[in-house]
């Protein structure tokens, strides 16, 4: 372990101490293992969820943007447009990020070829599939073979979506679906600016608003909205943030959640209540929610042996 995250993990075993005796036991790390591999998962959670605020002060290449090259990266193509006050296509890449995710062997694979249309000429921009979207969902259709085709591309947390044009549960829907939720010609600036308004400038509460509107967004459920929101945060393109782990029905992480509180993943503990102790466990070990949701749900697939959980 690097010595800046063995001080980060000196750091988190004082506050998990300090919150058992202050406010929760948390039999599930009774055991030495367990408390080391939660610990662990922590630190790894804490570079992931910090990677967006790292990046938005570095040089980029404009071959980021280039689904044709292998540099392409939506969420730094997402940056560069950004300063370069192209702030619908920003966003709209980082909904692309969170909708195909990045697999942990073929990377950008699905974002790569969509939103570059298989290098057929022109993009699947903002721009473009905002205009039409049917006719987007028609490019889907016409060149299923060639998707069917790809290995798979979908992240962790998209694996059970599709690349279909007309099912419910494909892209195509996601997409068509998200578009009406912006509303063209309304920008996606002008929905974080009333949200925020809404909020009274309260970035909790902003986040919430904006959380909940996108309920209408097909096969976009509560973490992919949460990723999708934290990343808008993160990246500087509104003054946004989660308050909350938005637990949900959440399977992972209200399953870890239950064992680290109570030490049974079964155990009888509403998601509202374990979102409430998250939120206090959060007031000790200052990393935020997400990466708080984000080491739980993964310490809890294997609680005895650290595990690297990308993509």
């Amino acid at each position: 372990m690097k010595k800046s995250d063995q001080l980060l993990y000196d750091q988190l075993e004082n506050a998990l101490t300090k919150f058992i005796a202050e406010q929760h036991e948390l039999p599930g790390i009774n055991g030495l293992h367990a408390r080391d591999t939660l610990l662990r998962q922590f630190v790894d959670s804490v570079h992931r969820v910090k990677y967006p605020v790292l990046i938005r002060t570095r040089n980029l290449s404009q071959h980021r943007k280039d689904p044709s090259n292998e540099m392409f990266d939506p969420l730094k193509a997402a940056l560069l447009h950004f300063r370069e006050e192209n702030s619908d296509e920003a966003y709209w890449l980082v909904f692309l990020f969170a909708h195909f995710g990045r697999h942990r062997k073929t990377g950008y694979l699905y974002a790569r070829c969509v939103y570059g249309r298989f290098g057929q000429g022109g993009l699947w921009d903002w721009k473009s599939t905002s205009s039409n979207p049917a006719e987007f969902r028609k490019w889907l259709h016409d060149n299923q073979e060639r998707l069917d085709a790809l290995p798979p591309g979908f992240g962790n947390h998209r694996k059970y979506e599709s690349l279909e044009a007309y099912s419910d549960k494909g892209t195509g829907a996601t997409v068509e679906t998200y578009v009406a939720w912006v509303e063209p010609p309304r920008s996606h600036q002008q929905i974080s600016d009333e949200a925020i308004a809404r909020a009274g400038g309260d970035v909790r509460k902003a986040f919430d608003i904006l959380y909940k509107s996108m309920k209408k967004v097909r096969r976009f459920g509560r973490l992919a909205r949460f990723d999708f929101l934290a990343m808008i945060g993160k990246l500087g393109f509104a003054a946004i943030e989660p308050g909350s782990a938005y637990m949900g029905s959440a399977t992972g992480p209200v399953d870890g959640a239950r064992l680290l509180f109570a030490g049974s993943s079964d155990a009888k503990i509403s998601s509202r209540e374990l979102d409430e102790l998250l939120i206090r466990l959060d007031l000790y070990l200052n990393v935020g929610t997400q990466a708080i949701e984000d080491a739980v749900c993964n310490w809890q697939k294997s609680p005895a042996v650290f595990k690297s959980f990308r993509g």
